[in-house]
C-alpha cells in the first residue's frame, strides 16, 4: 500500500490518496490536475511514490 499527500509536495491542501500503487497514482494525478492546476505525468508520480519508499 502507498500513500502521497498533497501537502508533502507544497500544497497547503490536506488531500491524501492511498491504496495500490495504480489508484493512488490514477487519483493524485486527477486531484492534482482538477485542485492544482498541475498534469503530472503517470511516470513523474511514479517517482514520487519510489522516492517515498526508499
Amino acid at each position: 500500500m502507498v500513500k502521497l499527500k498533497c501537502v508533502d509536495y507544497g500544497f497547503e491542501c490536506d488531500f491524501v490518496a492511498e491504496g495500490e500503487m495504480q489508484q493512488v497514482i490514477d487519483e493524485f494525478g486527477h486531484h492534482t490536475d482538477e485542485e492544482h492546476g498541475i498534469d503530472y505525468s503517470k511516470e513523474a508520480l511514479m517517482q514520487f511514490i519510489l522516492r517515498k519508499t526508499t
